[in-house]
């Protein structure tokens, strides 16, 4: 039987070599990604069967890295392994097209079944959020997209950037844009969300879970 092929990103490199060392003797592990937009670039050279990813992952989130790699490649499965308990995190990795999403603070064979489930097709959360949590965010599943704020892949990946402290020259270069293409985005985005500054910018991303309201 051919062995899983599966890639893993995760923004601490102790965490990645960890998840790498658990799974190789199960599975091939096809690469690791530091951030959301080297793991969507990972996996569109990869084509892996299965991607493990957190949530909280600079320049591009784990959020909108999944709706990425979902895109391209429907047939991939995503499991989420995250420090973040909050249901807010697991109804935006559902609605991402997340077949699993396990706990950090879970044991080693929890991260094993979230994987086995996924490849069956199936949904895995961690027992820790509650059978009520886990009935209310799978059943929300088919609604998809349709529930998240309307902004474009672009206009999200220069609001996280922006919350993250990056300045616009910073953010042209991380994502391939003039400086004047990066305060066209940032104007709009002021405009469309009501924001009156960088900090109010900050706050709606941690709302829609762009970022931690603590820090990576």
């Amino acid at each position: 039987m051919k062995r899983l092929r599966i890639l893993v990103g995760d923004d601490h490199a102790l965490i990645r070599e960890g998840i790498r060392g658990l799974l190789e003797s199960h599975c091939e592990v096809v690469g690791t990604a530091e951030n959301g937009k080297t793991l969507v670039n990972a996996a569109l050279e990869t084509k892996p069967d299965l991607v493990v990813l957190d949530v909280s992952m600079p320049i591009l989130n784990g959020i909108d890295a999944a709706c990425e790699i979902k895109k391209a490649l429907p047939s991939t499965r995503l499991v989420f392994l995250s420090m973040h308990a909050n249901p807010l995190y697991l109804r935006k990795a559902i609605e991402a097209g997340a077949s699993a999403y396990v706990l950090k603070s879970g044991a080693a064979e929890e991260l094993l079944a979230g994987i086995r489930e996924a490849i069956q097709g199936r949904i895995y959360v961690s027992p820790s959020f509650g059978q009520d949590v886990i009935r209310g965010v799978s059943n929300r599943r088919a609604e998809g997209a349709r529930t998240r704020m309307s902004l474009t892949s672009r206009q999200r990946q220069v609001l996280q950037m922006v919350a993250e402290g990056k300045q616009n020259k910073e953010i042209a270069q991380i994502a391939h844009l003039s400086v004047r293409t990066v305060e066209f985005h940032r104007s709009r985005l002021m405009t469309r969300l009501g924001a009156r500054s960088a900090a109010e910018l900050t706050r709606f991303a941690i709302q829609e879970g762009l970022i931690d309201a603590v820090g990576n």
